[in-house]
């Protein structure tokens, strides 16, 4: 499980990644603030520790970006501890807040929790757009209808559920699903697609995954 921190306290940091490190995780922290968004969709993170007063722009601002690009739970470790600051960590896209100093138990719990309410593979069912993804018997369900997938249109459905807010390319897509870009011939994943669409029609969905001309598909 890989964790981003971003802190521009520099004892704060190292701090923190001692800490997530002893206790089994992964850590990616930044030197540099300008982009965050941009280092974070990088870095193919699991959860980010996100502090409030940062360079460049505030941790407010950050999380609504990376927020309109991904589904990452962000936890807001921050010294400001007014009311308002945690209602708003919560209207940006905040998962959990904690303030400085901070009690290292509560911190790790409040991690668990985070990763715990956002790992779909915890439910039987994920719901985007009024389609559902039957995650233990591959179904997709509309309207009192269903159909069964195969593993790869599972998989390809189920990034596009987990990137809902996202056009997603093929390079992507063949790079993601099967970790090598040279692994599946680009022609072997767009008859999944279109099978996909097909299976989708069946059951009263139009244009499940649509095409966004020279970008991709979105869902």
């Amino acid at each position: 499980m890989k964790i981003a921190i971003v802190e521009d306290d520099m004892k704060i940091r190292e701090e923190l990644s001692k800490l997530l490190k002893n206790n089994g995780y992964e850590v990616i922290s930044f030197n540099e603030f300008e982009n965050i968004p941009l280092q974070i969709k990088n870095s193919d993170a699991n959860l980010v520790l996100l502090d409030i007063n940062l360079p460049f722009e505030n941790g407010y601002e950050i999380c609504r970006k990376i927020k309109n690009e991904s589904n990452i739970p962000i936890i807001f470790v921050t010294s400001r501890d007014s009311t308002e600051d945690e209602i708003m960590s919560i209207k940006v896209g905040g998962i959990d807040f904690i303030t400085k100093p901070y009690d290292t138990i509560i911190l790790l719990e409040k991690i668990k929790r985070a990763i715990n309410l956002s790992n779909p593979m915890n439910f039987k069912e994920i719901t985007k757009k009024g389609y559902t993804l039957d995650l233990h018997l591959s179904l997709l369900k509309y309207e009192g209808k269903e159909i069964e997938l195969t593993r790869n249109e599972f998989r390809i459905l189920y990034y596009f559920f987990m990137n809902d807010n996202r056009v997603i390319s093929k390079e992507e897509l063949l790079e993601k699903l099967w970790n090598d870009k040279y692994y599946l011939d680009e022609n072997i994943l767009l008859v999944n697609i279109n099978r996909l669409r097909k299976k989708a029609e069946e059951i009263g969905i139009k244009d499940l995954l649509e095409n966004v001309r020279g970008k991709g598909y979105k869902l």
